[in-house]
């Protein structure tokens, strides 16, 4: 098991303590940080939240959060004992500027630690909560916060909101977090391009064909219908994760990784972006909204049955991105998210170009590319597809074959999820894995051209069964430049 490094003693303070995010991630997150002795015994946890309680119930009802989001196997009596010990809770209405006198009192005398606040509240809510810090005198010089998406509805009300949390922080304090770039095989895509010489060399046009970005989902919009429906798949999904994904995949070599270097890299790629206009928007874009189906063969609502009326949101979207620059000048990048599709995955595909010329007599069997993929969830791992010939007599034939790494298989011990990684990230003082404001504004340029385009055409979503791999649209979107989507065998 790798040696787990203690971070600097910090005071935690979660600014909508009692809520989802809290509860399934960010507190199940530390709960693991604390199993692994990787907080000192100064570090301190406090939720912030309207809701009037006691710290014992508070504790109650982590314990019960815990209990439903942790294996039973990883909880232990004496790590929970440690971890409710550093539990503290305010009840607080943080978009007022009174009553943060008992918030003031528990800080009171540790400004010398590393103070992180973490906004996991809507982002309307970031510059009244910010403003209230800073006019209750706790943001000190070690304090540091984190801003949870969306940032912004559009390219303007993120700045508004970037404007109001940058009146308090300077922006080497502010931490804008997507919990995909915490994820073990996002990491490990930057070592396997900079840490092996068998891909670099090849890593651009002259070898690879074209790449895919998928992130399927099999649930509805659950109960974030009424969220959901003020942002679709575009905004929810594309905006954040799928372009910092692509910004991973495409950046040029950073000098070193720390710091602003690898922000500094991922700039570059979203410049590069060839934006899609009105023009374009109906040929390198799909919207997709599902329809009542079946997933493993029960029945599933219609989107529009889930939200009790009719929508003209996209519960997925396809997209042809085109990146120009010397390194990806007519490679495509074809991304694709959507829910109630048949299985639950999230991966990166590497096609590379067919070899130019086959030596091999007919008959032998089909000669195919190269192609790696990345598998970023369920089941983390590596997957290189290459040709090899079938043992055994009788001619030479010739089959593709994946030589496959699976995280599960090849490292036995439970390594950090993305959120535990991140957190320590943020305590650490290390920005590297989160994005920096010219990133957000850059990603949300991009959006907003296509969701013009959306407007100005009138493209309404076009309809798919639930438990079926969206439209056919967004099968033409590969067909027309003569490829076609990898996805898994069901």
């Amino acid at each position: 098991m790798a040696e787990v490094l203690q971070v600097n003693p910090f005071d935690f303070v979660v600014f909508g303590g009692t809520g989802d995010l809290a509860m399934r991630k960010l507190l199940p997150g530390l709960y693991y940080r604390e199993r692994d002795r990787q907080m000192t015994d100064e570090s301190r946890i406090i939720a912030v939240s309207r809701t009037d309680q006691t710290v014992e119930d508070f504790r109650a009802t982590v314990w019960a959060a815990l209990q439903r989001h942790v294996p039973a196997a990883d909880l232990e009596t004496a790590v929970w004992e440690r971890f409710a010990a550093r539990l503290g809770y305010v009840s607080l209405d943080a978009t007022k500027s009174a009553g943060w006198e008992p918030l003031q009192t528990l800080l009171k005398g540790h400004e010398d630690k590393a103070r992180v606040c973490y906004l996991a509240t809507a982002p309307s809510l970031f510059g009244a909560i910010c403003r209230n810090l800073a006019s209750a005198g706790l943001v000190t010089d070690t304090c540091r916060v984190v801003l949870e998406k969306p940032i912004g509805h559009d390219g303007k009300s993120a700045n508004a909101v970037n404007e109001e949390v940058g009146a308090v922080f300077p922006e080497d304090r502010i931490y804008r977090i997507d919990h995909y770039l915490g994820k073990e095989s996002v990491q490990n895509l930057m070592v396997l391009r900079f840490g092996n010489a068998l891909f670099e060399p090849l890593w651009n046009s002259s070898w690879i064909d074209h790449i895919q970005i998928t992130v399927a989902e099999s649930v509805g919009v659950e109960g974030r219908a009424e969220y959901y429906d003020k942002a679709g798949a575009l905004r929810d999904m594309v905006q954040n994760h799928f372009l910092q994904l692509l910004c991973l995949v495409a950046m040029e070599p950073p000098a070193h990784l720390s710091g602003d270097q690898i922000r500094n890299e991922k700039i570059k790629v979203l410049r590069a972006l060839r934006p899609i206009t009105q023009a374009d928007v109906k040929v390198k874009t799909v919207r997709g909204q599902y329809r009542a189906g079946s997933i493993d063969g029960q029945p599933v609502p219609g989107y529009a049955d889930e939200l009790t009326r009719s929508s003209n949101t996209e519960t997925l979207v396809a997209i042809k991105a085109e990146i120009e620059n010397w390194r990806w000048s007519g490679v495509p990048f074809y991304l694709r998210t959507g829910k109630r599709l048949p299985v639950r995955y999230s991966e990166i595909v590497v096609q590379f170009k067919d070899v130019p010329h086959s030596v091999f007599p007919k008959g032998s069997g089909e000669l195919m590319a190269n192609r790696l993929v990345i598998r970023l969830q369920p089941d983390e791992g590596v997957q290189l597809n290459i040709m090899t010939k079938v043992p055994g007599p009788g001619g030479l034939r010739l089959r593709s074959v994946p030589l496959n790494l699976s995280y599960a298989e090849a490292f036995k011990d439970r390594y950090p999820e993305a959120y535990e990684r991140l957190l320590m990230d943020v305590v650490r003082g290390n920005p590297s894995l989160f994005m920096r404001r010219d990133e957000v504004d850059a990603a949300w340029s991009w959006i907003d051209t296509i969701l013009a385009g959306w407007e100005q055409t009138d493209m309404r979503p076009d309809p798919y069964a639930a438990g079926g791999w969206g439209p056919i649209s967004a099968a033409l979107l590969l067909d027309r430049d003569g490829r076609r989507w990898h996805d898994p065998e069901l």
